[in-house]
């Protein structure tokens, strides 16, 4: 069962809480080739909350200067890649909690071909730790 974990920067920004903000945020990463590694997004208030997971912060951030877009300041998150079974992040869920590392939120998603991806986000002050334990590159 092969997995991998990655720690990754990712960088939040806000834009309109309307139909077509994120198709519009997503043509333009695409026009400067910007290459995403995850998008998760959900609203705060009268916007929404957009995190960027870039294949390459610095494209990222040379692209968002040319879109106009206000990025907040690099973060960490976890992606882990692997192949699919039942219970597929029990195991690294379980040494966290061990640790006592609480999660700040998670999502996970088949990608299909036997295949599952996952994201994950704690405290800034337990990322070295959850690096550390969790052995991600």
């Amino acid at each position: 069962m092969s997995e991998t974990i990655r720690r990754l920067q990712y960088f939040a920004l806000q834009v309109p809480d309307k139909p077509g903000e994120g198709a519009r945020l997503l043509q333009g990463l695409r026009d400067e080739n910007v290459n995403l590694l995850a998008i998760t997004g959900f609203p705060t208030g009268k916007k929404a909350q957009v995190d960027l997971v870039p294949e390459d912060a610095t494209a990222l951030k040379t692209a968002a200067k040319r879109l106009k877009l206000k990025l907040g300041p690099a973060k960490t998150c976890f992606v882990i890649q692997g192949d699919d079974r039942v219970g597929a992040l029990t195991d690294a869920f379980t040494r966290l909690a061990e640790a006592k590392i609480n999660l700040v939120a998670s999502q996970a998603v088949t990608a299909g071909m036997g295949r599952y991806g996952a994201i994950f986000w704690v405290k800034p002050r337990d990322a070295t730790k959850t690096a550390k334990l969790l052995a991600a590159t």
